[in-house]
């Protein structure tokens, strides 16, 4: 089977599958309750988001289910010995995941700002060293592979240990990997980034002054841009980040 062909049964097998799941979207409300508010089609709390927000939890749901399907199979033949299938499974998960994914709802795919990492787990350290292994690494469609690989293990870690002391960096390699040429998803890089630093507020890292710098630039919220940079220049030591700020302050009229 050539890879074209493969890919367009593995597109149309999602599609499948995602409709599947959409299929009970219509169950009752008291399933959402405890879910946080949403924005989405016509406003806060307006029927339209409720239904946004099913819709694309729905989505999400589906994707991972069908990401640790393809995992637990792959698994499973490595465990038998079965190499050609165990191949199969492995080209089926690299092509699902040289697919775009885009968030539709920020609110719904970057976790909330009150998580507290300060626990050392070994488990997350290792995820992490993984990640880090295959992110930047390659060129072209390997590049592509290897960025999409470190993805998929930085948001493991966020949703299996998010009490480790490794979520602000995590948070931080996921907004580097978001703002790359790899995704180009700008505005959840910058809420990525932002978690770096809320997560840790002592981290060394520049990521306020790199969220700052995408609403600025990219022209998505230039106030959050204002006050990011307000922030750097009255709490950060590091000299270039607030020179830097204080530049930007001034010819956005802001002192």
């Amino acid at each position: 089977m050539n890879a074209s062909y493969r890919f367009i049964i593995l597109s149309s097998s999602i599609c499948i599958f995602a409709l599947t799941h959409w299929a009970g979207a219509q169950a009752p409300q008291a399933q959402n309750k405890g879910k946080r508010p949403v924005s989405g089609v016509g406003g806060p709390g307006s029927p339209g988001a409720a239904r946004d927000a099913d819709l694309v939890e729905r989505l999400l749901a589906a994707r991972k289910e069908y990401q640790v399907s393809l995992e637990n199979l792959r698994t499973h033949y490595v465990n038998l010995g079965d190499i050609e299938r165990a191949r199969w499974a492995e080209d089926e998960l690299i092509q699902f995941h040289r697919i775009p994914k885009n968030p539709f709802l920020l609110e719904l795919d970057v976790p909330p700002p009150n998580l507290q990492g300060n626990t050392n787990i070994p488990e997350a350290n290792e995820i992490y060293r993984r990640a880090i292994t295959y992110k930047d690494k390659g060129w072209g469609t390997d590049y592509v592979d290897n960025q999409r690989r470190a993805e998929i293990l930085l948001q493991q870690l966020l949703s299996n240990h998010s009490t480790s002391n490794k979520i602000s960096d995590t948070a931080y390699q996921l907004g580097d990997l978001y703002e790359s040429k790899a995704y180009k998803q700008y505005h959840r890089a910058a809420l990525y980034y932002e978690r770096a630093h809320q997560w840790n507020p002592l981290t060394s890292t520049d990521a306020r002054l790199r969220a700052a710098r995408i609403y600025d630039r990219m022209g998505i919220d230039k106030p959050r841009a204002v006050e990011l940079y307000k922030e750097i220049v009255q709490q950060e030591t590091d000299s270039q980040r607030i020179q830097e700020a204080q530049r930007r302050l001034t010819d956005l009229g802001n002192r």
